[in-house]
């Protein structure tokens, strides 16, 4: 499916269906304006007769109008001036997504006057409208024997007018890179857990190595870990058939001798709980449990395809947690790579101790930033629930940046404290530190664990175990989030350096 830029008379714009915009109090906007003209009124006559109000998301289908070039018109509700905000736009696409698998058309085209949203901003409303059609149409089948039939869309267009063509027209390739992203994540999401284990993301990297000239990727082997003394990533994968990976994937867009901002996700491929068992209910969606790493794969392909002029190291800590013979049990004391000894008081509480030999490992790219992106906790829901990641810094600015990119992306972040007050919550008689803090705060000790190992940078945690899969019905599945707000934030930080160097 091709995204467009296409300018010129709304009137004359041959294509199979016009989508265009009604606001509510039956208000025609400029390109309905037009179209009413060139009919003689027609659109006018409809208004009146009370057909469409322009409530948001409601929608009229009409077929072919004298003095209009399109087989078909589409008027959409675009709501309330003051209340076009995200949500509502969402409203918008869906409704548009539905006529396009309905109708099986083969190419739209789409005039909303950029009034779909509240915020004036061409680049942000045509890439919104590329991320969230791509999402509205994607479909899973890899593990069904019957494939889903390929809806016959192949184009879709946007009308813009000529000054707002060149923006437009940047929106679609980041919009486009930033879709197939998420693709990518959803993807290997929602892989069972029998196909997609840490060896299956290792050759996915290698994958997008082979894909893209800016990209490298290394991995390394249960003997190499243990070479660098990472006993508490490895502890996690000892129950497994399963061998853990560490997955180092590098896109080298900048200077050779720039800092590199590093990205890291937890890859639990698939998590029982081990030996502290989960129960049975909705085990099943514990192969969602490597949802940071599959962000990450998701912005790293993103990012390559955008080509960003700066270095970004994507990290994935992979491994299987299950209650085999050889697994790590409560009370078990294991030593990270940072020669810090942690006491494991749940092996339920495994992400952190994946993430944190990871968070160690990466200090030796002398990072700009840190960013790592796990389901880590299932507190971070009766926190914020389901619509917002959970935010956790040790840096003031990079909290803001992330915060911001997330508002941009509409992949909103919230931020929790990273208070001192919570780190004795994680204090052992018997080691360094345990691995849980106890039921208060616990999305907050799961972060303050992680801050132990990465005093040496700029460092944030998003908490995604609340967004990065819906649980219900049809829609169940991985959400693809967090590759907008992570792309987004690697795009400002690629603006910024530009400009930095100018």
């Amino acid at each position: 499916m091709d995204f467009e830029i296409v300018n010129g008379a709304v009137a004359s714009l041959e294509t199979e269906c016009l989508v265009i915009g009604v606001e509510e109090g039956a208000v025609l906007s400029p390109s309905a304006q037009a179209l009413d003209q060139a009919s003689q009124g027609y659109l006018s006559n409809l208004i009146n007769n009370g057909d469409i109000k322009g409530k948001s998301a409601e929608s009229l289908l009409l077929q072919k109008i004298n003095g209009v070039a399109a087989k078909r018109i589409l008027l959409v509700g675009l709501g309330k001036a003051d209340e076009r905000h995200d949500r509502n736009y969402k409203k918008v696409v869906k409704t548009i997504s539905g006529a396009i698998k309905s109708l099986s058309l083969k190419e739209i085209t789409i005039a909303l006057d950029g009034l779909a949203s509240k915020t004036p901003d061409t680049y942000r409303q045509v890439r919104h409208l590329v991320e969230w059609t791509t999402a509205e149409l994607y479909q899973y089948d890899r593990t069904k024997s019957k494939k889903a039939d390929v809806y016959a869309i192949n184009k879709i267009a946007i009308l813009l007018s000529d000054k707002d063509t060149e923006e437009g027209e940047g929106a679609l390739v980041d919009g486009t890179a930033i879709a197939n992203g998420m693709n990518v994540s959803r993807d290997l999401g929602n892989l069972p857990g029998n196909i997609c284990t840490p060896t299956y993301l290792a050759g996915q990297a290698k994958e997008l190595a082979n894909e893209y000239d800016s990209i490298t990727c290394e991995i390394l082997d249960e003997d190499a870990m243990e070479n660098l003394g990472m006993g508490s990533l490895l502890s996690v994968g000892h129950g497994s058939a399963e061998p853990s990976r560490l997955i180092i994937i590098k896109h080298n867009g900048g200077e050779p001798d720039a800092q590199p901002h590093v990205i890291v996700g937890k890859g639990v491929t698939f998590d029982t709980g081990g030996i502290s068992l989960k129960p049975g209910a909705k085990m099943d969606e514990m192969k969602f449990d490597m949802c940071g790493a599959a962000s990450v794969m998701g912005t790293m392909h993103a990012i390559a395809e955008m080509n960003l002029p700066i270095n970004i190291i994507g990290v994935i800590a992979a491994a299987e947690n299950m209650p085999g013979s050889k697994a790590t049990k409560p009370g078990d004391i294991v030593t990270s790579m940072s020669g810090q000894t942690i006491e494991v008081l749940n092996t339920d509480a495994e992400g952190r101790l994946v993430l944190c030999d990871a968070l160690t490992y990466v200090e030796r790219f002398k990072p700009k930033t840190v960013v790592d992106i796990a389901t880590l906790t299932g507190a971070v829901i009766g926190a914020l629930g389901n619509s917002v990641c959970g935010l956790l810094s040790n840096d003031e600015e990079l909290c803001s940046e992330l915060s911001s990119a997330g508002d941009y992306a509409d992949d909103r972040a919230w931020r929790l404290p990273l208070l001192d007050e919570y780190q004795e919550l994680l204090d052992s008689n018997f080691a360094d530190i345990a691995n849980i803090g106890g039921p208060a705060g616990g999305a907050i000790t799961a972060a303050c664990f992680l801050s132990r190992f990465t005093k040496a940078y700029r460092w944030a945690h998003l908490d995604i175990a609340g967004t990065a899969w819906n649980s219900a019905g049809k829609e169940k599945g991985s959400t693809g989030r967090c590759v907008p707000l992570l792309s987004q934030y690697l795009l400002n930080q690629a603006a910024d350096e530009m400009t930095d160097d100018e």
